[in-house]
């Protein structure tokens, strides 16, 4: 069989384009589902509304469950709790603005993600070292006799 130099062309170029496919550098959370969808993204619990209208809170932590100069991540509410000193309480989405993964620890002054090494100011969510490209979202909390509760 003889093979035409439009063919090797061809086939060259097809053979180029699923290398590059394959080595794509689009970020995927880690934990991603084969669709895409990262299991942290799930919608997070809300407070619910009260019958006068007004918003309830849910607790997600104790006070005792945050070390000063700490902090803890909630997974399951999607937050990340921090004691940046003693007393002063700060709440943040636990989601990477960079791909959604979830934050994991919080330690040596930073909350961190186990993905692409995104670490965040305990004090603000600022970031600290990248890649995400802006600071953690804020939540709102009210701190009621030891109990920590998202607005």
């Amino acid at each position: 069989m003889t093979v035409s130099r439009r063919g090797v062309l061809i086939g060259a170029s097809l053979a180029a384009a699923s290398t590059v496919a394959g080595c794509s550098t689009t970020a995927i959370p880690f934990d991603a589902t084969v669709d895409g969808a990262v299991p942290h993204s799930e919608k997070v619990p809300t407070p619910s509304e009260a019958p006068n209208g007004q918003k309830s809170a849910i607790q997600v932590a104790s006070t005792a469950e945050i070390p000063v100069g700490g902090g803890l991540v909630v997974a399951k509410d999607n937050i990340v709790i921090t004691q940046p000193a003693a007393g002063d309480f700060k709440a943040f989405s636990a989601v990477c603005p960079h791909v959604g993964c979830l934050l994991d620890k919080v330690e040596n002054g930073t909350i961190n993600c186990p993905c692409h090494g995104s670490k965040f100011k305990i004090t603000d969510g600022s970031v600290v070292t990248g890649p995400a490209p802006t600071a953690l979202a804020a939540k709102t909390i009210t701190v009621t006799n030891g109990k920590i509760l998202l607005q």
